[in-house]
This record gives structure tokens, C-alpha cells and sequence, in this order.
């Protein structure tokens, strides 16, 4: 029999197994809900994708709708224009060009966003549907073969707890017949023990009383061990047939036991798998990927689309072109731009004579006035040059306001993982930044500039025509054009020897010592034009070696002397900066530093001759000086570049005029701010220097000193004039130009007012009375009658 501890630890054994075989039924059980639910996310994901691309098919459509209104709306006016000439490709303007393609490609996007929503609608939506319905299909077909090779599993679980019972039972049996077999060999033993001790317990007794009774004893003993034999033979088969059938079952259960665990590591690690792989998953992603490239080649064919019209639109912004639409608005109005006949001679009373009369005694007139013609057509021309010089300077720096790259937005379009609004992206952009106000405002101040300038070009321009048509008919009249040119030019060239005889020349000295006296506050001053018969009359009255300035009268207008000095460098037969040592200043504008762009403008212009450094360190000292009153005057650095750029440094030929102007006027302008550090100093370059006071003088003679302003000097004077006791009676003056006080003390007064003069106040000033209020009068700006003048 089986001992009770045998019995309770095989219940252990059996309950383990159960356990084990409970957990994976459970696993199976589990494994087929989670494939139920990957199968619903999906259902609602395809679903979902549906309904999302239905309604991406529906805004699609609507804003395909809007763009086709509003492309109609503007087509429409733009058909019913009555300029149709406008509408031929040959003769399109270009900016009509641009919007004729803008709304072209807005009519191009509402189809391709029409497009667009028929892909969605009639060719990813049903592929989702597709996709769908064969994912549940196959969803179904793959779950009834999970259900197989589940219960194929549990079927050789169910084998293996078989299997595993008949071995148990069998060892059971075995060792119970082993235990009997024990018993029958035991009691063998002993029953053989007992023989033996009664056979020597009856050793002594007599023969033939006992011997009936010993073989009896015998015989009963003998018939007991052969029956003890007997069973224990019978348990001795019994104990091998049993041990035979354990061992056989042992040997089933342990195969069925590898089998199991094969079996089971099978279905966990491949069958699942390949389950999920080529059934479960069967198509799906492979479908779900053409579904989602057909959108992705929607979408990027949209995009291509696009690019192609904005490609289209950006060529035609590239070709905006206004020289070539001038030329096309000509064409398409020749009856209207086209220059009217020219007029005819129209004889009074039979007065054939159609050409001038070239006889005496007009013919020397006609020389005389063809000599003065060509005197101030060559003045007009170098000054019509410097006007369109400054002009094409300010237009320069207006196109660089205009045409400033301020279009990117693309940090607009940079999103982040953050929350952040795109309007507070767009709030950065350049138009919401509050410099816009002050650059709309310094754009159309140049614009106010370049405009007069335009308009005095254009009136120089027309007043060159009209006298160089007069000269050259005289010319061609009197046929003395070449006497005439040798003339003009052997009086240029004497001028030019007279000029330079002398470090600094004549008018550039006397111009700048007169604007440094009495004009450093001119407000305007360079870039303001001054009166033409007054720059004539300075001019030529330097060309004969006098000095129209020297003194201290201030009768001249301080414009008009502005202007000669810009005319004598612009009239220069070689340029104050040669052409030769352009491209290595243009270099030296692309540094940043303004100190180190200084140090080589320096190492470029060592190379020139000393004379020519002189006079740059002459008048570049000034225009510092001068541009220091720039809250008086208006004339910055900036300003004052824009205004000598053009006279001191010409753009060879072959390059772009305007943009390198703007580079000329960028190293003009770090020169009059670092005319120190650029020019050599007195004791590296011995010559004239410029003095604050308005003179020249010469380092080796004399030291700068400082001298007093205007102001000082006539409040020390008045303060003198007023402790004296001589009275004199007023003295009446008429104004020559207007004048507005710069301070309380100063008074202000329009061209032609009578004025009443007490006394000199200093060489420059009087005290005097206008409209009841006393105050300074400047002498420069009045006429004094001469009768009352002791």
C-alpha cells in the first residue's frame, strides 16, 4: 500500500500541474482579447481616417470655392477693362504681367484644392473602407486559427496530464508490488527461522514414539514454505509486470513531457508570431501605406503645383523691369509720346531768309555771344553733373530703403512643440516694429530731396539743351567752334596752373575760411543750390586770380559759395580721389570696424602725392568741423558724403553708377569721421592745415590755438560798445535776404525790411531796433545807405 506522505506529495504534483495548465489557459484566453482589441483601434482608426479626410474633403472644396470667386471677382474687372492693349502678352507691362499670373494661380489652386477633394473623397476614403473591411475578414479567419492551434495546445496539455497520471498509477502499482514481494521474502524468512528451531527442539526424542508425528510436522512445514513460495513467485511476476509497465510509462511521459514543452515554446514563440504576421496583419499596413502614399502624392503633386505658379510668379517679380514697361507704354502710345514736327520758319511778309546772319556788324556780336554761350554751357554741364550726381546718390539710398530683404518670414513659420500663438509669432515681424514711423519719415524726407534735385537736373538739363542749340547753330554759322574751344581751353588751363601754385588753392582756402566764419549754422548748406549768376561771378572772378572773399564782407550769399567749392572739385581735370586707387577704397568700405576701415583708407592713400594729401586733410578737417553743427545746419557726415561724393571721387566706366555711388558716399562719409586717424598728422606731413577760426595755417610757423565763437566774440563787443558814452544818431539799412534769429538776441526779419541800426556790435553784428524790438542784426544780411554812413 502506498504510504499516506506518497499520496499527499503526488495530490501536490497533480494540483502544480493544474496550476501551471490553469496560468496558460488563462494566457490563451487573454491573448484572444488583446487581438479583439487591436482589431477595434483598428476599425475606429480607419474609421476615424475617414471621417477626417470626409471633412478635409469638405473644407478642400469650400475654400476651392472661395478662391474661384475670388479670382472671378478681379478676372471680371479685369475683362471688362477698356485698356485691353494691356491684355496682349507681346505688350503686357510687367507689374500687370505679375498680377495677371497671381490670379492665374489662384484659379490654378481652387482646381488643384478641387482635385485635391475628389482624391479624398472618391480614392483614399474607399481605400480606408477597403482596408477596413478586410482587416475585420481577416481579423475573423485569423482568430478561428488561433483558436485551433489553442485548443491543438490544450489537447497535448490534456495528453501530457494522461500521460503523466497512467505513469504515476503505473509507479504506484509498482512499488505496492514491490512491497508485497518484500512481505512474501519476509515471511519466507521467517517461516524457514521456525522450521528450523522445532527440528532442533525434537532432536532428543525417541524414533519410533515421534517419527509419525515429526513427518507429519514435516509435511505440514513443507506444504506452508511451498505455499509461501508459491506467493511469493506469484508477487515476484506481479512486482515485474508492474515495475515493466512503470518504466514504459515513465519513458511515455517523459516524451510526451518534451513533446509538450516543444509544443508549447512552438506555439509562444513562432505560432503567435507568424499568427499575428501573416494573419492578423495580413495586407493591413501594406494597404494602410498605399492609402497614405496616395494622399502624400496628392498633396505633394499640390505642392508641385504651387511651386510651379510661384516659380512662374517669382520669374515674373525678377523681371519687373520699369525701363522695358517705359518702353512698352511708348510703343503701345506712339501717337501719344511720339515727338510732335518740328516747328518751321514762319517769314513776315515775304521774308525769305531762314539762317542767321553771320555779316557785320552783327558777326562780332554773334562771336562775342557764341564765346559766352560756350563759357556757360561748360559751368551749366560740370554743374548739372554734380546735381545728378546727388541726385542719383539720393536715388540710390531712396532704392536701398525700398528694396531693403525684409520679406523673409520664414521664423514665422518655425513652430515649436510650445503653445505659443502664431499671432504672437507674426507681432515680431518687421512692419509691427515701431522704427517703421521714424524710416517712413527719414524715406520721405530723401524723397522730398531727391525730388528737388530732380527738378533742378531737369531745368538744367532743359536750359543746357536750349543754349547748346543756340551755340551750336552759331557755331555752325560762324564756323569758329575751333578757335573757340582752343580759347576756352587755354583759360582752363591758366587757371588750373594758377590753382595750382599753391598748396592749398586759392578758392578752396577762401571758400572754406568764408563758410567757417560765417557760415558753419547755414542750415542746408552743400546741399541747398545757391543763386547760378552768383556762383558765375565768384568763379570767374577766381579764374582771374582775385579773391572775391578775402575781407570781412559777408555780402554773398553763403549757398552760392557752397557751390563754387563743390564746382572746383568737380571741375578738377583729374579727380580729387583717381580712378586707380577705386577698387582698393571700394575694399576697405566692406570692414565692419570704422577705426581698422580707417587704418587701411590710410594705407591706400599714402600712395598719393604729397599735394594732393594736403588738400584732402585741408578740406576733410572741415567738413568734420562743419558736421558738428549738424543740429544747426541739418548736415551730418551722412549728408555731407551724399552732397561731395559725387564731386570727389567719379565711378569709373563699366560699373553700375547708382550702387556704387552709395559705396563712394559710405567712404566719404568715414573719412570726414575719421579725418585723423586717416590723413598724416602736421609732424608726418609738413603744409597748411585747417584752423577752427577759418584759417590756414602752417604747422611749422605757428600752433593751432582755439578761437572764440561768433557769439563770445560779439558779447565781448557789445559789452564794450554799451560802457561807452559816445552815442551816435540810428542809421537806416534795407534787408538783402530774410533771416530768422538763431537765439533771443537775434532778430528776425524778411528781404526789403527797413531797419535801424544803433551801433557795431563787432565786424559782424549791429545792435539795432526792428518792428519796436532791439536786438542784433547781422551785417551780411543788410545794406547800409550810404549817405548816413560817416
Amino acid at each position: 500500500m502506498t504510504s499516506p506522505a506518497k499520496f499527499k506529495k503526488d495530490k501536490e504534483i497533480i494540483a502544480e500541474y493544474d496550476t501551471q495548465v490553469k496560468e496558460i489557459r488563462a494566457q490563451l484566453t487573454e491573448q484572444m482579447k488583446c487581438l479583439d482589441q487591436q482589431c477595434e483601434l483598428r476599425v475606429q482608426l480607419l474609421q476615424d481616417l475617414q471621417d477626417f479626410f470626409r471633412k478635409k474633403a469638405e473644407i478642400e472644396m469650400d475654400y476651392s470655392r472661395n478662391l474661384e470667386k475670388l479670382a472671378e471677382r478681379f478676372l471680371a474687372k479685369t475683362r471688362s477693362t477698356k485698356d485691353q492693349q494691356f491684355k496682349k502678352d507681346q505688350n503686357v507691362l510687367s507689374p500687370v504681367n505679375c498680377w495677371n499670373l497671381l490670379l492665374n494661380q489662384v484659379k490654378r489652386e481652387s482646381r488643384d484644392h478641387t482635385t485635391l477633394s475628389d482624391i479624398y473623397l472618391n480614392n483614399i476614403i474607399p481605400r480606408f473602407v477597403q482596408v477596413s473591411e478586410d482587416s475585420g475578414r481577416l481579423f475573423k479567419k485569423s482568430k478561428e486559427v488561433g483558436q485551433q492551434l489553442q485548443d491543438d495546445l490544450m489537447k497535448v496539455l490534456n495528453e501530457l496530464y494522461s500521460v503523466m497520471k497512467t505513469y504515476h498509477m503505473y509507479n504506484a502499482d509498482s512499488i505496492s508490488a514491490q512491497s508485497k514481494l518484500k512481505e512474501a521474502e519476509k515471511q519466507e524468512e521467517k517461516q524457514i527461522g521456525k522450521s528450523v528451531k522445532q527440528e532442533d527442539r525434537q532432536a532428543p526424542r525417541s524414533p519410533d514414539s515421534t517419527s509419525n508425528v515429526r513427518i507429519e510436522e514435516k509435511h505440514v512445514r513443507r506444504s506452508s514454505v511451498k505455499k509461501i513460495e508459491k506467493m511469493k513467485e506469484k508477487r515476484q511476476a506481479k512486482y515485474t509486470e508492474n515495475k515493466l509497465k512503470a518504466i514504459k510509462a515513465r519513458n511515455e511521459y517523459l516524451l510526451a513531457l518534451e513533446a509538450t514543452n516543444a509544443s508549447v515554446f512552438k506555439y509562444y514563440i513562432h505560432d503567435l508570431s507568424d499568427l499575428i504576421d501573416q494573419c492578423c496583419d495580413l495586407g493591413y499596413h501594406a494597404s494602410l501605406n498605399r492609402a497614405l502614399r496616395t494622399f502624400l502624392s496628392a498633396e505633394l503633386n499640390l505642392e508641385q503645383s504651387k511651386h510651379e505658379g510661384l516659380d512662374a510668379i517669382e520669374n515674373a517679380v525678377e523681371n519687373l523691369d520699369a525701363t522695358s514697361d517705359k518702353q512698352r507704354l511708348m510703343e503701345m502710345y506712339n501717337n501719344v509720346f511720339c515727338p510732335p514736327m518740328k516747328f518751321e520758319f514762319q517769314p513776315h511778309m515775304g521774308d525769305m531768309a531762314s539762317q542767321l546772319c553771320a555779316q557785320q556788324p552783327v558777326q562780332s556780336e554773334l562771336v562775342q555771344r557764341c564765346q559766352q554761350l560756350q563759357s556757360r554751357l561748360s559751368t551749366l554741364k560740370i554743374e548739372n553733373e554734380e546735381v545728378k550726381k546727388t541726385m542719383e546718390a539720393t536715388l540710390q539710398t531712396i532704392q536701398d530703403i525700398v528694396t531693403v530683404e525684409d520679406f523673409d518670414v520664414s521664423d514665422c513659420f518655425q513652430y515649436s512643440n510650445s503653445m505659443e500663438s502664431v499671432k504672437s509669432t507674426v507681432s515680431e515681424t518687421f512692419m509691427s516694429k515701431p522704427s517703421i514711423a521714424k524710416r517712413r519719415a527719414n524715406q520721405q524726407e530723401t524723397e522730398q530731396f531727391y525730388f528737388t534735385k530732380m527738378k533742378e537736373y531737369l531745368e538744367g538739363r532743359n536750359l543746357i539743351t536750349k543754349l547748346q542749340a543756340k551755340h551750336d547753330l552759331l557755331q555752325k554759322t560762324l564756323g569758329e567752334s575751333q578757335r573757340t574751344d582752343c580759347s576756352l581751353a587755354r583759360r582752363s588751363s591758366t587757371v588750373r596752373k594758377q590753382d595750382s601754385s599753391q598748396a592749398i588753392p586759392l578758392v578752396v582756402e577762401s571758400c572754406i575760411r568764408f563758410i567757417s566764419r560765417h557760415g558753419l549754422q547755414h542750415e542746408g548748406i552743400f546741399r541747398v543750390s545757391g543763386s547760378q549768376v552768383e556762383v558765375n561771378d565768384i568763379k570767374n572772378a577766381f579764374e582771374r586770380g582775385e579773391d572775391p572773399l578775402a575781407g570781412d564782407q559777408n555780402d554773398h550769399d553763403m549757398d552760392s559759395i557752397a557751390g563754387v567749392l563743390k564746382l572746383y572739385f568737380r571741375g578738377l581735370e583729374h579727380p580729387l580721389f583717381p580712378k586707380d586707387i577705386f577698387h582698393d577704397l571700394m575694399a576697405c568700405v566692406t570692414m565692419d570696424n570704422l577705426q581698422e576701415r580707417a587704418l587701411h583708407i590710410r594705407k591706400v592713400l599714402l600712395v598719393l602725392p604729397k599735394t594732393t594729401l594736403i588738400i584732402m586733410r585741408y578740406l576733410f578737417a572741415f567738413l568734420n568741423h562743419l558736421s558738428q553743427f549738424s543740429e544747426e545746419n541739418m548736415m551730418d557726415p551722412y549728408n555731407l558724403a551724399i552732397c561731395f561724393g559725387p564731386s570727389l571721387m567719379s565711378v569709373p566706366e563699366g560699373h553700375d553708377q547708382v550702387s556704387c555711388q552709395a559705396h563712394v558716399n559710405e567712404l566719404i562719409k568715414t573719412i570726414i569721421i575719421q579725418h585723423e586717424n586717416v590723413f598724416p598728422n602736421p609732424r608726418e606731413l609738413e603744409g597748411p592745415v585747417y584752423s577752427r577760426g577759418g584759417s590756414t595755417e602752417d604747422y611749422c610757423d605757428s600752433p593751432q590755438g582755439e578761437t572764440t565763437s561768433a557769439e563770445d566774440s560779439t558779447q565781448d563787443v557789445t559789452t564794450e560798445h554799451h560802457t561807452s558814452d559816445d552815442e551816435c544818431e540810428p542809421i537806416e539799412a534795407i534787408a538783402k535776404f530774410d533771416y530768422v534769429g538763431r537765439t533771443a538776441r537775434e532778430l528776425s526779419f524778411k528781404k526789403g525790411a527797413s531797419l535801424l541800426l544803433y551801433q557795431r556790435a563787432s565786424d559782424d553784428w549791429w545792435e539795432g531796433r526792428h518792428n519796436g524790438i532791439d536786438g542784433l542784426i547781422p551785417h551780411q544780411y543788410i545794406v547800409v545807405q550810404d549817405t548816413l554812413i560817416s
